[in-house]
């Protein structure tokens, strides 16, 4: 196994050759494949500012959040960028669950000469800021506020980090990056879709050097990701499908900022209707498994009448499961 402290960046490459982006930036890559680094997603589509914005974390060391909606592609974003790089990625979900200890380390018992003592075990964050790792804090805005303030030690510049149980200051790796990804840029949950988020500390919020948002894709970036998802739909027909289900997706993102309905389709959502095509082998029927029923019912008729626009037809009523696989 390869020793991730003697990793470093020995090759260059081009955005324009890495992300086809019309730009001749220089980026540093590691030339070897080690375990942490994620897997290449052919089907993945760059967004140019968004992916500048984060190959200046890679290349100058900034402290880069991404912001924006649900299944925009935010945390994917980055590890997509870090397997193009061969960079070292460790994504953690900071869910509810997660502690300072998780993050800080703590004491064990471990058996030593049959003997049982107590030792410390560091935890993520002590391990990953020794290495080149790009570090990956997911749902930012969902920690608890002790872990905020654990986080905020790392985001100075110098980013010296203390283990005040050991008594000792770990200095980060050179190639150590951080990144965070957040739905509601730390003010909160202001629209009642990110149940669980929490207003953020401005202190902290102000110390990440760049904030970039990720919005939705364009209607023909999204057809693309989706044909290149389900390549089954690449036909005359099955182009024709998918227009409509992004003409039904932008009309739901449209009657949530109205106010008309209180929930709205993501493109991951709309990904998984395409995929249970392929299942179902009925738009509708998708439709009502992979969005519909996760919405209140008295939004039905709404959304009734957003398939009715984007199809050309009324949205005919479910049957029963059974009868899909007959």
């Amino acid at each position: 196994m390869t020793d991730l402290y003697a990793l470093t960046p020995s090759i260059m490459k081009t955005a324009s050759e890495l992300f086809g982006i019309d730009s001749e930036l220089n980026i540093p890559c590691f030339a070897e494949r080690v375990e942490h680094v994620p897997e290449i997603d052919e089907a993945y589509r760059f967004n140019s500012d968004v992916t500048l914005a984060i190959l200046s974390g890679f290349i100058h060391n900034r402290r880069v959040m991404v912001q924006g909606m649900h299944g925009t592609g935010k945390s994917t974003h980055i590890e997509q960028i870090a397997a193009r790089l061969n960079w070292p990625c460790v994504r953690i979900n900071l869910d509810g669950h997660i502690s300072r200890l998780d993050l800080v380390g703590k004491d064990a018992v471990v058996l030593k000469d049959n003997k049982q003592v107590t030792e410390f075990k560091e935890g993520i964050l002590p391990w990953a800021i020794q290495r080149p790792i790009a570090l990956v804090f997911d749902e930012l805005d969902a920690a608890r506020p002790e872990v905020m303030f654990v986080i905020q030690r790392i985001l100075e510049r110098e980013g010296k980090f203390t283990l005040l149980d050991q008594n000792k200051v770990l200095i980060p790796n050179n190639h150590f990056r951080l990144f965070a990804t957040a739905n509601t840029v730390g003010l909160g949950n202001l629209t009642g879709l990110y149940h669980g988020t929490s207003m953020m500390n401005q202190a902290q919020v102000d110390r990440w050097n760049i904030v970039a948002k990720l919005n939705y894709l364009s209607a023909e970036e999204e057809a693309r990701i989706i044909l290149s998802r389900v390549p089954e739909l690449d036909t005359e027909e099955g182009r024709k499908t998918v227009n409509s289900m992004i003409a039904l997706a932008d009309l739901t993102r449209k009657g949530f900022n109205a106010g008309d309905i209180s929930t709205l389709m993501s493109p991951r959502t709309v990904i998984f209707w395409a995929e249970n095509m392929q299942i179902f082998h009925d738009p509708a029927s998708a439709f009502r498994l992979s969005f519909l029923n996760k919405c209140d019912e008295a939004e039905y008729a709404t959304i009734s009448e957003y398939y009715q626009r984007a199809f050309d037809r009324e949205l005919p009523e479910a049957q029963a499961i059974s009868a899909w696989f007959e």
